[in-house]
């Protein structure tokens, strides 16, 4: 994904604003918002739980990154943003990770909202400041919400679609009201805005990609670079926000630094030869097969896994619904059974993975059996423009013995395929449509790990008949072709928290299947499916938003959009010995850049050994 989004959130002023032009609704100012029941920390709170307060401040912590870049503007369409870059700016608020979806004032002091929560009002601290000493001001608030809205990546309009108009109260104080409709998130959604300076970029056209280095407020600043290969972040040593409560205990690298490798195998040899300090491993095969090594054995590299509780979210061979091979639900199910994860997962992953069948998995927002009685409320209206089988199965993926043979599963796919009407053409056994031609497709790749994975699976879609090419691309061609939906079928992620809303319009709302650089990769135009997202946007309640989130998920599962790829519930860490970390992992899982820090000693003791 180009942008990683915090969604976090925002406290408020010492009055109570009215929420109609005729009623008055008594709120309160509050130190910080959860989406469904109480905050877990009071407004005295003094840090999270887990953060160490005391943690020491300064060494560097190098880092990977794959690819390159040409941009320090992570928010626009153009260009490959430069990894890191979030670490320059704050949002209004920031959100905890020990809960489901709660979070406390960063730029803002407070924030107010009613009951019905139409409308939302944050109040900045007076203290904050840009880098360059300006106080932050509503006006920032204001022309930035404005300006992403307008100018910035698709996805902006579907998280602020549902704002009607900002107002500026004082010079520290906006109010953001929202159009009719139930939506409970909006606060926080609100709260998560990444705020920009007005005065910087009045002189600058934010449309455009840039290697200036942008002013911020958060507590690192760029430092040197070269584009294309590195970048270092340098702690800001009066920043003003480092007492804050959300922010003691974090933020403890002196330097980061980020240097960029084109393949991702020559960036784990060099991690090895000591050139970087930490990986979170993604590729089971070089977890389970590279760390077998001297540094390893004698303890000066740890090698660990860290259970978290995050929603897994959905990866999978992602369909381009705009291409007209996939427009067929039947195609897309048959193509499905040319996937053995089973053999897979015994011969490629090490038997480290668990086959992920919902795009909520590793959650409660999961379905699983059949539909509860709540979630038949949320589905009934539309039974006559749904599957059947939404209604009377469990979905699941295929399935077979993991010995390789794959003849049942290919017999049934090729039924599906017969129904649809492709048929194999007996003069060259190329599967072909009367109408469509023959069946062709390009599987788009950019890490070169991932063809040992798709070669098995292209070996049986050609058994089918089909004619599949991969292709690896760098990454900066990779999210062009993403951004501009110029591929065929390609490895895509889905991510989401434990309490999903807004996103979900990016990911599969009608409006935005269109947008060049939206995350609609799939192409999704279903009214049934819009309908759906704006009842999970508008669950009043834990157990509404639950049941609605099923039902959601049933709808996407049974439509085949994609064909779900695995997951595992734990994070895999590499890393040299040289860190200090908290004894409390939240359940959102490791922390590791805002939460651990250089140990003093034991880097000496790893420099003095290497």
């Amino acid at each position: 994904m180009k942008l990683r989004l915090l969604f976090t959130l925002a406290l408020l002023v010492p009055f109570a604003p009215s929420s109609r032009a005729d009623e008055v609704v008594a709120t309160e100012p509050a130190h910080g918002l959860a989406m469904h029941g109480d905050l877990k920390y009071p407004a005295d709170f003094t840090h999270f739980e887990y953060v160490e307060p005391k943690a020491p401040k300064g060494g560097t912590l190098t880092q990977w990154a794959q690819g390159t870049y040409d941009s320090f503007n992570p928010f626009i369409v153009k260009g490959s943003a430069v990894a890191g870059i979030g670490s320059i700016f704050e949002t209004l608020m920031e959100p905890s990770a020990d809960e489901p979806f709660s979070a406390y004032g960063l730029l803002a002091e407070t924030i107010e909202t009613p009951a019905d929560r139409s409308w939302v009002i944050f109040r900045l601290r007076k203290e904050a400041r840009w880098h360059d000493g300006q106080p932050i001001t509503a006006d920032d608030v204001i022309w930035t919400f404005d300006t992403l809205r307008e100018k910035g990546l698709p996805h902006y309009r579907a998280y602020y679609g549902s704002v009607a108009k900002t107002e500026r109260i004082d010079e520290r104080t906006v109010k953001f009201i929202f159009k009719p409709g139930d939506n409970r998130e909006l606060p926080l959604i609100l709260g998560g805005l990444t705020v920009l300076p007005k005065h910087y970029w009045a002189s600058r056209d934010f449309t455009k990609t840039t290697l200036e280095a942008p002013l911020g407020s958060g507590p690192y600043k760029v430092g040197t670079f070269e584009a294309g290969r590195f970048i270092d972040y340098e702690r800001v040593e009066d920043y003003w926000g480092a007492a804050l409560p959300v922010n003691v205990g974090r933020f403890n690298f002196g330097k980061m630094r980020y240097t960029y490798y084109r393949d991702s195998n020559v960036a784990t040899e060099a991690f090895k030869a000591g050139a970087y300090d930490l990986r979170l491993e993604n590729a089971s095969k070089t977890w389970a097969t590279h760390y077998d090594i001297p540094p390893v054995h004698d303890g000066r590299m740890i090698k660990r896994t860290s259970p978290h509780k995050r929603p897994q979210g959905m990866q999978g061979f992602v369909f381009n619904t705009r291409r007209p091979i996939f427009q067929d639900r039947s195609v897309r199910r048959a193509l499905g059974y040319a996937l053995d994860f089973e053999w897979s997962n015994k011969n490629l992953f090490y038997d480290q993975y668990t086959r992920t069948r919902s795009y909520f998995d590793n959650s409660e927002l999961a379905a699983v059996g059949l539909p509860s009685k709540l979630e038949l409320e949320v589905l009934e209206p539309h039974r006559e423009k749904l599957p059947a089988e939404v209604f009377t199965q469990e979905y699941a993926p295929p399935k077979t013995d993991g010995s390789g043979r794959t003849r049942e599963n290919l017999r049934a796919a090729f039924e599906l395929l017969g129904q649809a009407g492709w048929k194999v053409d007996s003069a060259d056994r190329k599967l072909k449509h009367a109408e469509v031609g023959p069946m062709r497709f390009e599987v788009l790749l950019y890490d070169p790990q991932f063809e040992r994975i798709v070669l098995p699976f292209k070996k049986n879609l050609e058994r089918l008949g089909i004619e599949v090419s991969v292709r690896i691309v760098d990454v900066a061609q990779y999210i062009r072709r993403l951004e501009t939906f110029d591929f065929d079928l390609v490895v895509g992620s889905f991510g989401v928290s434990e309490s999903p809303g807004n996103e979900l319009r990016g990911y599969w709302g009608s409006d935005f299947a269109d947008s060049n650089g939206s995350r609609n990769y799939i192409g999704i135009k279903d009214p049934v499916i819009d309908d759906l997202i704006e009842k999970v946007i508008a669950a009043p309640n834990r157990e509404s938003l639950v049941h609605r989130v099923r039902a959601l998920d049933r709808v996407m599962q049974w439509n085949y959009w994609l064909i779900p790829h695995w997951h595992i519930a734990y994070d895999r860490l590499v890393y040299w010995d040289k860190f200090g970390m908290p004894e409390v992992v939240p359940d959102k899982g490791v922390q590791i850049i805002s939460t651990w820090w250089i140990d003093p000693a034991k880097e000496s003791a790893l420099e003095q050994n290497k």
